[in-house]
């Protein structure tokens, strides 16, 4: 068994296609299957299911690839660890942000990353807090930018900024004529918020728990943009967090809050073994110039 039978392996398993991973994998589909079937052969298992319609592994095949995939972590590991070694600000560095905060920072921290360092090969992950944390303990991210707090002793933290809170209310709402609201005002609202797994559902609890507010039962968002477009409509409304607001955002108005102002802690999470610490450690002061503690 070599590398190169594993990344066949694992690319079937991912793509459920062997046409499709051997364009993946730059090699004819006939290769692909024959240097699979040789090590099925090899190993005396059967490690993917075929008809003409799917590929799925079978049960000793999802063990394999497992552990394929853990190999060709590692490898890749041992690489970018060579290679960071030699400039450690070249390479590919995999930064993750969670959903309610990527999609408004990365585009202008991607141009400051560019140019503060050239030679390095950004790539972006979007996801939830849990699969973000998850994904650096197993190496597959060098750093993600997370809402505090985050209890992983494997994790060390850089605080990067406070972010405050408003509430978005429909322009002809009763409580868009005032300056601040305070929770002797929201007792009788309810709130719009985000499905289960988003750390902003989490804040919005809190907030909801500190000013008497309660939630709104029958609807969860998948996303901060469909709670704008339902609160637009009138349907009701929800927290939203400063970088996420629009200037000319017609028919919303995003009222702030009283003293003390609800806000969400935003740091930088990095492994504390990463091979990529001096370029995270960098890192740190380029995004505490951007957003200033």
């Amino acid at each position: 068994m070599n590398l190169r039978d594993m990344q066949y392996v694992v690319s079937v398993a991912e793509m459920r296609s062997f046409s499709r991973a051997a364009q993946a994998c730059h090699v004819s589909q006939s290769t692909l299957s024959g240097q699979i079937k040789k090590l099925e052969d090899w190993l005396g298992v059967q490690i993917f299911e075929r008809t003409n319609k799917r590929v799925m592994p079978t049960e000793v095949g999802e063990r394999i690839i497992r552990s394929a995939s853990r190999v060709i972590r590692e490898i890749d590991s041992i690489r970018e660890a060579a290679e960071h070694s030699k400039d450690p600000f070249s390479g590919k560095f995999r930064l993750g942000a969670f959903p309610t905060l990527a999609t408004y920072i990365f585009c202008g921290l991607v141009n400051e990353i560019k140019t503060a360092y050239p030679r390095l090969r950004l790539v972006l992950s979007e996801d939830k807090t849990a699969t973000l944390v998850q994904q650096l303990k197993d190496g597959d991210l060098d750093a993600a930018l997370l809402a505090l707090p985050v209890n992983e002793d494997s994790l060390v933290c850089t605080p990067l900024f406070e972010e405050p809170f408003f509430l978005a209310v429909p322009q002809a709402h009763p409580l868009a004529a005032l300056t601040h609201v305070d929770k002797n005002v929201l007792a009788r609202y309810r709130l719009l918020l985000l499905e289960e797994g988003h750390c902003l559902r989490d804040h919005a609890l809190d907030v909801c728990q500190q000013h008497n507010l309660g939630e709104e039962q029958d609807f969860r968002a998948t996303g901060l943009e469909t709670l704008r477009q339902m609160v637009r409509a009138g349907t009701g409304i929800t927290l939203f967090p400063e970088m996420a607001i629009r200037s000319d955002d017609e028919g919303i108005r995003y009222v702030p809050f009283a003293e003390p102002t609800p806000c969400r802690s935003i740091g930088l999470f990095y492994r504390k073994t990463s091979a990529a610490r001096p370029i995270i450690q960098s890192m740190d002061s380029l995004f505490c110039h951007l957003y200033r503690a």
